[in-house]
């Protein structure tokens, strides 16, 4: 008899060689560009953007705030139901001081805290809210304040802020001309169905606010010490920061974001519109088609816990740049 077996053998490793030519290699889980920035891939999905918790369910968990502040986050609502349609790539964690500095010294951008001459916001001991016009909790702006110096100890390490919205789009710019990707600031969408990892709660790790001592960098009692006209709204424990933490300090979300609540108010690509949920394209959303002021995300390590939900959005004219307020990109995946 004829012995087959070396044939089929042969003929079986073809196959699967060419199966292999054919069908390349999945994409990266993790993928890190030439600023050292990482970015995890999220997949396609669906999800319930919103909030339909009433005043009355907010109050009873955020006792000391007046109900005023509850009225006016009608622009959480109606919750819809939002497909994103393609896998992307979106940073592990926000943009640092490191990467924004490398960004700087290789594409001689100046931000606009400094070309335009009247600088940030920054924390300054000798300032008092109390005394202020607008009662800001911090000084500025003022030349002094900048991404390099918002008024307190920052390493390479901790995420960048006072950066407008228009210095997140010009290191977007550089990356997708230097590097042949696509880079952009996430989606107002995108943004919400990353922090939420595929939860329906307040927060990533659930619907109590005190737990955000153990999972975020927000407004603590280690802050609540350089601003005790706050201090009521302060958590009753420490995260162990007082200003910025450096990025990943505290574990990552189902996705293996981390800090996409606390350390740093997140830029989104959106303009805000107060009733843009009640008309949002059910895939894809791309925001108002115009606008005044941009969408941000997420809250900071000075942010009160009802001000750091997922689902909470805040806004600032593109030119604005602020101590608390910093970026997160996205890098798009192959079609």
């Amino acid at each position: 008899m004829t012995d087959f077996a070396p044939a089929l053998a042969c003929a079986l490793a073809l196959i699967s060689a060419t199966a292999a030519a054919q069908d390349p290699a999945p994409p990266p889980a993790v993928w890190r560009n030439s600023l050292g920035m990482e970015f995890v891939r999220i997949p396609a999905g669906s999800f319930a953007m919103g909030s339909a918790e009433d005043p009355e369910a907010l109050a009873r968990d955020f006792p000391l705030l007046e109900r005023r502040r509850f009225e006016l986050l009608a622009d959480e609502a109606p919750v819809h139901q939002v497909r994103i349609s393609r896998a992307f790539y979106l940073g592990r964690h926000e943009v640092t001081v490191g990467q924004f500095r490398r960004f700087i010294e290789a594409s001689g951008y100046r931000p606009e805290s400094e070309a335009d001459g009247t600088g940030g916001y920054g924390y300054n001991p000798a300032y008092d809210p109390a005394g202020s016009a607008r009662g800001d909790a911090f000084e500025g702006r003022d030349p002094r304040y900048s991404w390099s110096n918002p008024g307190f100890a920052q390493g390479d390490d901790h995420p960048v802020v006072n950066v407008t919205w228009n210095d997140a789009q010009a290191l977007a710019a550089w990356l997708s001309r230097t590097e042949g990707h696509r880079y952009r600031l996430p989606t107002e969408a995108e943004w919400e169905y990353a922090c939420r990892g595929g939860s329906h709660s307040r927060y990533p790790h659930g619907d109590d606010p005190q737990a955000l001592a153990r999972s975020a960098n927000t407004f603590d009692q280690s802050a609540a010490v350089f601003w005790p006209r706050w201090r009521q709204h302060a958590l009753a424990d420490s995260d162990g920061h007082a200003f910025t933490a450096p990025v990943g300090s505290y574990a990552p979300n189902a996705f293996g974001l981390h800090d996409m609540i606390g350390n740093a108010w997140e830029w989104v690509a959106d303009w805000h519109a107060e009733t843009y949920y009640a008309e949002s394209p059910g895939s894809d959303p791309q925001g108002p088609s115009e606008g005044s002021v941009r969408v941000r995300r997420g809250g900071s390590w000075h942010t009160w816990p009802l001000y750091a939900r997922c689902t909470y959005r805040n806004w600032n004219t593109p030119q604005t740049r602020y101590t608390l307020v910093g970026m997160r990109l996205v890098r798009e995946a192959a079609p």
